[in-house]
């Protein structure tokens, strides 16, 4: 299993961070209250990754995002949640500072949403991860339409073209709007609005009400 890297890392607690708004002080304090003090931190840090990067590129955005999440702790919904499934919002991710796949992916898709890039840009795409035999999710950017997308994951933490990750194989992607399925390879079908997915609708409800869920394990103890 991982270990977090947080509390000596620069990365995280930038002496260059710009001040918080009181709209992210009190998030801190929520979580806080709800997680640790440690959390909070987690959350502080995250917050300055947004507030000092948003007018970087965007290949400095995605690799900032990519490396801070890929410092947490990967374990499975069942022993941290309680649940079989379970996609986590981007603060119950950093307030218990461990996730699954899923959980690495939407924290990296929102924040670059947060950051600036645009939303026909990027996309959740549930993939088979061959050498594991199992399910996975990773975030893909897309320069243009028409280019093969960068790929964001916590299993390979480098940032490489999809063209270089024969280990995973896409079954379908998503974004805040649509669905897309993969018919075969190099060739997908838009299958509607992203509604369809029933976790992906709790989480965004979930966002909106900034509604917290307690984990199972506190990895802050």
């Amino acid at each position: 299993m991982k270990t977090i890297l947080f509390w000596g890392l620069t990365l995280l607690l930038s002496s260059s961070a710009i001040a918080l708004t009181d709209k992210e002080s009190q998030q801190i304090n929520t979580i806080v209250q709800f997680y640790s003090e440690r959390a909070g931190k987690r959350v502080a840090a995250w917050q300055n990754i947004i507030n000092n990067n948003a007018s970087e590129k965007v290949d400095t955005k995605l690799t900032k995002v990519n490396d801070f999440f890929n410092q947490l702790i990967f374990i499975d919904d069942i022993k941290l949640w309680g649940k079989e499934d379970f996609w986590a919002t981007p603060l119950e991710f950093i307030g218990a500072g461990a996730g699954d796949c899923e959980d690495f992916s939407i924290a990296k898709y929102f924040t670059l949403r947060e950051l600036g890039i645009a939303e026909h840009k990027l996309r959740l795409v549930y993939v088979k991860a061959i050498a594991l035999d199992q399910f996975h999710m990773v975030v893909a950017y897309y320069p243009t339409p028409s280019s093969v997308p960068l790929l964001l994951d916590n299993l390979d933490s480098e940032i490489k073209p999809a063209t270089e990750r024969p280990d995973l194989l896409p079954i379908y992607s998503f974004n805040a709007n649509k669905l897309w399925l993969m018919k075969q390879k190099g060739q997908e079908q838009l299958a509607g609005n992203a509604s369809k997915l029933s976790l992906w609708n709790d989480l965004r409800q979930r966002s909106d009400r900034i509604t917290l869920n307690r984990p199972k394990i506190n990895f802050d103890e």
